[in-house]
């Protein structure tokens, strides 16, 4: 095995769905500015995920559409003649 290709600076990081407020804490060496106050009381640094396990249709089982960006929006605006014309 080589050595010395992991990172070093593991630390515990909070990762928080935004879609539901669900936040788990793990070890990782992700670089971020926002830092949370975690059910310890100490402050340890935050990302923000838009989906995780407690969002996702896979694992919840709903049929869920997440949909941040509004992509379907433009896709339904950019092809709406082809949709009017098949009502």
């Amino acid at each position: 095995m080589k050595k010395d290709i992991h990172p070093k600076n593991y630390r515990f990081v909070v990762f928080k769905d935004m879609s539901n407020d669900y936040a788990f804490i793990t070890k990782s060496t992700v670089d971020t500015k926002e830092t949370i106050e975690w059910e310890d009381g100490k402050e340890y640094p935050l990302v923000k995920l838009e989906i995780s396990h407690k969002s996702h249709p896979f694992f919840t089982g709903k049929m869920k559409l997440v949909d941040t960006a509004g992509r379907v929006d433009k896709f339904k605006n950019r092809y709406k003649k082809h949709y009017d014309k098949k009502s």
